[in-house]
């Protein structure tokens, strides 16, 4: 494996992951619950979850976007 397809698949899945997990903890703004609030609510969990939700789900859509990408003739 070449380094620049090396490059390219650590920086879309960085990329998916961190867009991923700030979407879900603006979604978990959005809907008043706060991930930095002291203290384990049902608030802070449910924001926990959208930001590990959202990370995965962006890692997610990186990748089936590479692989889109890598099967798409050029």
């Amino acid at each position: 494996m070449s380094a620049q397809k090396l490059l390219m698949e650590g920086l879309s899945d960085a990329v998916g992951f961190v867009g991923g997990a700030v979407a879900g903890y603006w979604i978990g703004k959005l809907l008043g619950w706060d991930i930095f609030s002291a203290g384990y609510n049902n608030a802070s969990i449910g924001a926990i979850l959208l930001v590990g939700l959202g990370g995965g789900g962006g890692l997610h859509l990186a990748r089936y976007w590479r692989k889109q990408k890598d099967q798409s003739p050029e």
